[in-house]
C-alpha cells in the first residue's frame, strides 16, 4: 500500500521535557543555559521524587551524584563520634547538594518532607562544567553561598541565646519559604511553614527540644508569633522578632 504523501512527510512530534515546565530554573544554574545546552544537560539528569525521611546519601558513600532540590525540604548533617547529630543546613528548592572535594560525600543527606530532585551523574556533569565555564561559574557561586550560610550557623551556634537563635532561625525560613495560605491582614502579620520537627531545629541551633519548645512558647506569649499547629507559625511582629534576633 502507498504510502499517502503527508504521512510520509510526518516526523514524530518531541515529548516536552520536564525541564521544560520547571518552575524554579531560575533559581537554579540551569538558568544561565541556553535551550541547546539545556538539551545536553538532560542526558544527565534524572528527576526523582522521595517521601519524607528518605536519606538520599550517607556520610562516607562514592559521591557519584549531584542534587538540585525542586520541591520539599532537605537538611544535611554530620555525626558527631558520640552519636549526636548536628545539622548543618536545610536546602529549598532550587538549592544544590552533593558537592564534594574528593570521591566521598562529606555529610548525609535525608528528606523532611516529600520532596523532588533533579539527580546528575557526577562525572557527566563535571565534564560539562568544562564545556560551559558560565555553568560552573554559577556553580562556584552557590559553593559561595553555602560558605557564607556556614558561617552564619557558627555565629548561631557561638555566640546568640536561645531566644536569639530562635528568632534568627523564623527570620531565615521567612526569607527562603514562600507562604502556603492566604496573605494574613495585618501588614506586619506573616505566614509561615514549619515542616522540620523541634528535634531538627533543636539538632541545627544547638537546642534541645526542651528550649526549642520553651522558646516558642514564649515568643507565642509575647505576641510576637502565633502557633497554628505544629507545622505552621504566623508572625505577628515582623520587627521585634528582629530585634529579638539582634539581642534587642
Amino acid at each position: 500500500m502507498a504510502t499517502h504523501p503527508k504521512l510520509a512527510l510526518a516526523r514524530p512530534i518531541a515529548k516536552p521535557s520536564v525541564c521544560d515546565g520547571c518552575e524554579i530554573r531560575n533559581l537554579t544554574f540551569c538558568s544561565v543555559l541556553s535551550r541547546e545546552e539545556m538539551a545536553r544537560i538532560q542526558a544527565t539528569v534524572k528527576n526523582i521524587e522521595v517521601p519524607a525521611h528518605t536519606t538520599l546519601f550517607r556520610e562516607g558513600d562514592p559521591a557519584d551524584h549531584l542534587f538540585n532540590v525542586t520541591a520539599g525540604v532537605v537538611k544535611i548533617y554530620k555525626l558527631l563520634p558520640d552519636g549526636r547529630r548536628q545539622i548543618t543546613g536545610f536546602l529549598f528548592p532550587g538549592d544544590f547538594l552533593g558537592l564534594a572535594y574528593d570521591a566521598n560525600y562529606v555529610y548525609s543527606a535525608e528528606a523532611v518532607t516529600p520532596a523532588a530532585l533533579c539527580r546528575f551523574s557526577r562525572t557527566k556533569l563535571l565534564a560539562l562544567c568544562d564545556e560551559m565555564p558560565h555553568m560552573e561559574k554559577h556553580i562556584s557561586a552557590t559553593t559561595s553561598h553555602e560558605l557564607a550560610a556556614a558561617q552564619d550557623q557558627m555565629l548561631l551556634l557561638g555566640r546568640k541565646t536561645a531566644q536569639e537563635k530562635i528568632a534568627s532561625f523564623l527570620l531565615m525560613l521567612l526569607r527562603r519559604l514562600r507562604p502556603h495560605a492566604e496573605q494574613p491582614p495585618k501588614e506586619d502579620a506573616s505566614l509561615l511553614s514549619l515542616p522540620m520537627s523541634r528535634s531538627d531545629i533543636g539538632d541545627y541551633l544547638g537546642l534541645t527540644i526542651e528550649t526549642v519548645s520553651r522558646t516558642f512558647t514564649h515568643l507565642r506569649k509575647k505576641g510576637v508569633i502565633k502557633l497554628l499547629d505544629s507545622g505552621h507559625a504566623e508572625i505577628l511582629d515582623r520587627g521585634r522578632l528582629e530585634a529579638m534576633a539582634e539581642g534587642a
